[in-house]
């Protein structure tokens, strides 16, 4: 009988960030094989998307807004997970409510950051060593290596359905005979990382000469970009999938793209984890932070004395790190390898 080793994920909240988290899970996957059972701990919005990671066997659904701190339910629910029988869990957000329920769900080794003084919270604890450890990933990865970036951290492989692929393509008119090529304009942390509509309009415009079919991609809070794209645009052969198609239905059309165009956001992380080639712009994030995890991917960035500053809003109002990376830049990123 093979000795089981039973871990608990505690998710991130943001798109991007779950994403890259399965770099941990691979890791884990190569340290225990088939003895691994991995549960994750995560919004219902991310369960589609964690289940197209093979590595993943179950998720458990986190009923907590988030910011919302719920203590008592938060208790009570950590006592519900000790029939689980959990060998460790892996607590990869750094707030103090994130480690209330696995201290009380009796799980012996209780992996994270030091984050919001978790000192009594979590017993495998480390302190965060921003130098030495740059990238999300970095920190994700070295709480598998006692508080060490590993040599080597995978990239994020997400599982495509060839089925819905092709039910997507007949609902939203796309020739799969025709190259595609996906927008994601939209980027929920704020207008500074997000390049200017306009832009993606002439952009698009640009590549329907070309022969090339272009889809947006977004949440239904999205549409009020995708609708401005549309709007510039001269063209009137773009596809609109903003708020038509479900976030995993997403991971089935960027692996359908040729190129994808995308600013710093979770989209972008998705597009990298189905292999899509990546065009991915960044206005006040750094992809010394949080880089497209790719070998198909380019990054397009500025070089302002202000920049990266990681502000939502420019402060100076011009946006000049996103103003400055124009269409002919990209469009000539993506014609050079027709």
């Amino acid at each position: 009988m093979i000795n089981r080793y039973k871990v608990l994920i505690i998710a991130p909240a943001w798109v991007g960030d779950m994403v890259m988290s399965q770099t941990l899970f691979k890791l884990l996957k190569q340290r225990y094989g088939e003895r691994l059972i991995l549960h994750v701990f995560a919004n219902d919005w991310a369960r589609d998307i964690l289940l197209r990671m093979p590595e993943v066997d179950n998720v458990i659904n986190n009923p907590f807004a988030h910011g919302k701190l719920a203590l008592l339910q938060r208790i009570k629910l950590g006592l519900k997970f000790r029939h689980e029988k959990y060998d460790q869990v892996f607590v990869l957000p750094n707030s103090l409510k994130s480690a209330i329920t696995p201290l009380f769900s009796g799980i012996k080794r209780r992996t994270g950051f030091v984050g919001e003084s978790r000192y009594i919270l979590l017993n495998d604890i480390y302190r965060l060593n921003r130098h030495k450890l740059p990238l999300m990933i970095d920190r994700f990865c070295a709480l598998e290596n006692n508080g060490n970036r590993p040599q080597d951290i995978p990239y994020p492989e997400l599982t495509v359905d060839k089925e819905n692929q092709k039910s997507l393509a007949d609902k939203l008119n796309i020739d799969l005979t025709k190259p595609l090529i996906a927008f994601c304009p939209a980027a929920e942390f704020g207008p500074a990382k997000r390049w200017f509509p306009e832009h993606f309009a002439q952009l698009a415009d640009m590549l329907v000469k070309d022969g090339y079919q272009v889809i947006i991609l977004g949440s239904k809070k999205d549409t009020a970009i995708s609708d401005e794209i549309i709007n510039l645009a001269k063209s009137k052969n773009i596809i609109d999938a903003c708020g038509k198609t479900g976030l995993v239905d997403a991971v089935d059309l960027l692996g359908l793209a040729k190129y994808v165009v995308t600013n710093d956001t979770g989209l972008m992380h998705i597009a990298c984890a189905v292999g899509s080639n990546v065009i991915a712009i960044y206005g006040s994030s750094s992809p010394h932070f949080t880089p497209p995890l790719s070998n198909k991917a380019t990054i397009l960035q500025t070089s302002l004395d202000c920049q990266p500053c990681f502000a939502r809003t420019c402060r100076f109002g011009h946006y000049n790190c996103l103003r400055f990376i124009t269409p002919d830049m990209v469009y000539e990123k993506i014609i050079k390898n027709k």
